[in-house]
């Protein structure tokens, strides 16, 4: 096919456009999460979406109230087809996104992620996270009540439904308000079987979703309760995953609670930090340290564990050769390490 000229109009699903002109913009939308699987639809040709984003490109405003109408049909082939194409749209054009929610599309997406079809409800999840990459949609999504069906996906999708679906939540929590009520939507347990049992990719946005969910305190106690502290405490420990400066995150958040803290030592944390001390990278040297640091603040007994790991050799080497925030707190948590362990502490601590 040439693609610096178009026939001057195109019948493409039944539908006939004008005035075509090609720009098919393949470039990525997905900074933070990137798991649009764009490309794997088995319903229409490579040519023929060329074809489609080609007379889309012109034609916006026609193409996606016809899109938007045939999201609500009573034929699912119909149905699907129109949530690939509206997905299409919103990932490869931004200014699509703003186009599509205002015609309407909002609503009938979020009704398509309830269908009990698992590719149409993988086309609807996928066309609502490229709808909420746009920040003028995102409360609109939420506020259309996207964050039920989106967590039901998370549960029963198929794969790249679940990790879509991990990030358009993600997307979603940035709006402050928004994390505790996807916490109390029963998001945060199937976030961290995510976490346990995904693939790479799959892994990689439960971690990043669960980030930013965190940042609260409720949904910090939630995801202790759901077991996140074991597939955490294992990813840091395999420290070619390329999964370990993430993971490392989530728990420099979760350590604030005490439920966690006693979570990571029971889970095996500590040998696995002082580790990462050793020979991590500098910045997992600091996260690992500050760790560490706000474990032993106010616990005798995790005081002891730490010193009996050896990590107070790795400590005094971090102090010398860190970043300045590792040495700041390395000298503190040798300070800590080395003070007497007195009864009055021990109590304390316990």
């Amino acid at each position: 096919m040439d693609t610096d000229s178009v026939q001057s109009s195109f019948t493409y699903m039944g539908r006939k456009f004008s005035d075509l002109g090609l720009n098919d913009d393949s470039s990525s939308a997905f900074s933070d999460c990137n798991s649009d699987r764009s490309g794997e639809f088995p319903t229409a040709s490579s040519e023929s979406r060329r074809l489609f984003l080609a007379c889309a490109s012109d034609n916006s405003d026609e193409v996606i109230a016809q899109l938007v109408s045939a999201l609500e049909s009573n034929n699912i082939d119909e149905q699907k087809q129109a949530a690939m194409e509206i997905r299409l749209l919103a990932k490869n054009k931004p200014d699509n996104r703003i186009k599509i929610a205002r015609a309407g599309a909002i609503k009938p997406l979020i009704s398509i992620i309830s269908s009990n079809d698992p590719q149409l409800q993988e086309y609807g999840v996928t066309a609502i996270l490229n709808l909420s990459l746009c920040d003028e949609n995102k409360e609109e999504i939420a506020y259309s009540g996207a964050i039920k069906p989106l967590v039901r996906a998370l549960r029963v999708g198929t794969s790249t439904a679940r990790e879509n679906a991990a990030c358009a939540l993600l997307r979603l929590s940035q709006i402050e308000e928004n994390k505790i009520a996807i916490g109390r939507s029963g998001a945060i347990p199937p976030l961290v079987n995510l976490l346990e049992s995904g693939n790479f990719r799959g892994k990689k946005d439960a971690c990043t979703a669960l980030y930013s969910l965190c940042s609260v305190k409720e949904n910090k106690i939630k995801a202790v309760q759901a077991g996140i502290m074991k597939p955490v405490v294992e990813m840091m420990a395999d420290l070619g995953s390329n999964m370990v400066d993430k993971s490392a995150f989530v728990l420099s958040l979760l350590v604030s609670v005490a439920e966690a803290r006693a979570a990571l030592v029971e889970e095996g944390g500590i040998p696995v930090l002082v580790e990462i001390v050793e020979v991590g990278t500098q910045r997992q040297k600091e996260i690992a340290v500050a760790i560490l640091l706000q474990l032993c603040e106010d616990c005798l007994a995790y005081r002891t564990m730490v010193a009996r790991e050896g990590a107070i050799p790795p400590l005094v080497a971090l102090s010398q050769t860190g970043t300045s925030r590792a040495k700041q707190k390395a000298e503190a948590l040798i300070e800590l390490l080395r003070q007497p362990r007195s009864t009055n502490t021990a109590a304390k601590g316990i």
